[in-house]
């Protein structure tokens, strides 16, 4: 009692703070302050009285997500609508070489922009920034804004995208991909963020749930640094739609990739977004064979994790982030080693009108393999170290002779369940083995292993128990040591295309 009294007594914020208002330097009267506090006051009152009077918009997402399907409504997807015919290929791509007569362009990079006047006029050889551009410059075209932040995302922390340029005279920008049309509605506003990921990513997410007819991206510099935003993607992002009803189609660039550069600047930590995917590994959806079945499969799940291998596939998967009713996040694993890689391109056959994403590769070199029923091992995988596969197969099997056939899936979650059982029925002589460059404990491992057993023992009507070849468990990422780095990868490729395991799951003997 003595306590409540006491508190009853005690003076309010507001009195201590007038206290100190009214006795020190700058002072303020009383007077004044009374007034400030009477004006807030009749503010106050004033909405209150008001309440009853308020026209209140029922649509409490806003009239943005009117056309917008909720999950419990089948929404449409973006087949058919993510190719692109030659006309807008052409008025797209020369706007990237294009800058005003009087803009003095750095020296270096007369020569980049020669060369994708080139691929355009070719339609061949176009490489990831050349994809991505044509990709986000179509939907501006289209009347749909892009926003595009993260750290150094104006140049690329590779030196890679250069969607601004600066004039070397005078320092102006010159923005290629809001110069393509006079009469251009939509466009690009990219913008370099400061290095805090918590607090960018939190802003661009709160972006994507007013927005929904605005593609927004956020670019980690590499992957490693997006755990600084942990916060947002376990809290909002991953589980935003299943608990508030709130959808974003928020795109996730995270650099990722083992190339030597040690345990910050590999890995995107890819199973944490596998681990957050709210997909039955047990339980195959309906109609994965058709369009529908393939759309509603995505979106019943909380978000998409892709990690793409050409640019061409890059380039539906952010075309398809607006093409559809409704919004998912994406998250990209994407790529550092296959920005300049001599494989890793595409020709305008990719990305034309019939085209669409692919959510997996099979066997994409057929006359450098023995026939089907001779392939002694499927090797499934995702991301570059598929060209480390491809490259070292050629030189292993330098005769077209290779009894070795390797898949590719390009969209992680949701799984494809159908494809990679279709995968393993092609060779029915053959061992099914996963191949990854993350630590066993990391990657996709986990995450695909029971999905491969669920699709084969669905679909094939045989449950093929995977092996697995790759990093052996560790606490780190990635190896500190370039020349350990170098050996470790060597080892991951020989063993995929030999006869030997890492491990096989569940205790199992890998002999």
């Amino acid at each position: 009692l003595k306590c409540i009294k006491k508190i009853k007594t005690h003076p309010t914020a507001l009195e201590i703070y007038l206290d100190v208002c009214t006795s020190t330097n700058p002072y303020i009267s009383k007077d004044e302050a009374n007034s400030v506090i009477n004006d807030a006051v009749s503010t106050f009152s004033k909405a209150y009285d008001a309440r009853d009077e308020c026209d209140w918009d029922r649509d409490i997402w806003g009239q943005h997500w009117n056309d917008i399907k909720p999950p419990h409504q089948v929404g449409r997807g973006a087949y058919g609508k993510t190719g692109i015919d030659r006309s807008m290929f052409e008025l797209v791509g020369k706007a990237l070489s294009n800058v005003p007569s009087d803009f003095t362009l750095h020296r270096r990079l007369k020569g980049r922009f020669n060369q994708f006047a080139s691929c355009i006029e070719s339609g061949e050889e176009i490489n990831w920034a050349l994809a991505e551009q044509l990709a986000l410059g179509t939907l501006l075209m289209e009347g749909i804004p892009v926003r595009f932040t993260g750290q150094d995302v104006e140049r690329g922390t590779f030196t890679h995208r250069h969607a601004v340029v600066h004039d070397q005279n005078n320092g102006k920008t010159h923005t290629f991909l809001n110069a393509i049309h006079p009469a251009q509605e939509a466009q690009l506003y990219i913008k370099n963020s400061f290095l805090s990921e918590y607090g960018c990513l939190g802003f661009e997410l709160g972006y994507s749930l007013e927005t929904p007819n605005v593609l927004i991206i956020w670019e980690a510099q590499f992957g490693d640094f997006v755990n600084g935003a942990q916060i947002i993607i376990d809290q909002f992002l991953s589980s935003g739609e299943a608990k508030w009803m709130r959808q974003s189609g928020l795109v996730l660039l995270l650099p990722h990739g083992y190339q030597g550069q040690g345990p910050e600047h590999s890995s995107c930590r890819i199973e944490r977004f596998l681990q957050n995917s709210d997909e039955d590994p047990d339980v195959i959806p309906a109609n994965l064979d058709t369009v529908e079945g393939q759309t509603r499969q995505v979106q019943l799940n909380n978000w998409q994790i892709i990690n793409p291998t050409t640019p061409a596939n890059y380039f539906h998967a952010l075309r398809r982030q607006q093409h559809r009713e409704f919004r998912k996040p994406l998250i990209v694993a994407s790529t550092k080693a296959l920005l300049r890689h001599k494989l890793a391109i595409s020709s305008f056959t990719d990305i034309q009108t019939g085209s669409r994403f692919r959510r997996t590769y099979g066997e994409m070199y057929p006359n450098e393999v023995k026939p089907d029923n001779s392939i002694r091992r499927l090797v499934l995988c995702s991301g570059k170290i598929y060209y480390e596969l491809l490259e070292a197969r050629r030189q292993k099997f330098p005769n077209n002779d290779a009894d070795v056939a390797i898949a590719r899936i390009e969209q992680i979650s949701p799984f494809p369940f159908d494809q990679v059982a279709n995968y393993a029925k092609q060779y029915p002589n053959a061992q099914l083995v996963w191949c990854q460059e993350e630590p066993k404990n990391m990657g996709c491992w986990y995450f695909v292993r029971d999905r491969i057993m669920t699709a084969t023992r669905v679909y094939n009507t045989k449950e093929q128990r995977p092996g697995y070849c790759g990093r052996t468990t560790m606490a780190s990422t990635a190896e500190g040591y370039g020349p350990v780095h170098d050996a470790e990868q060597a080892k991951i490729v020989d063993t995929a295309l030999g006869s030997d395991v890492t491990a096989i799951p569940f205790g199992a003997d890998a002999h």
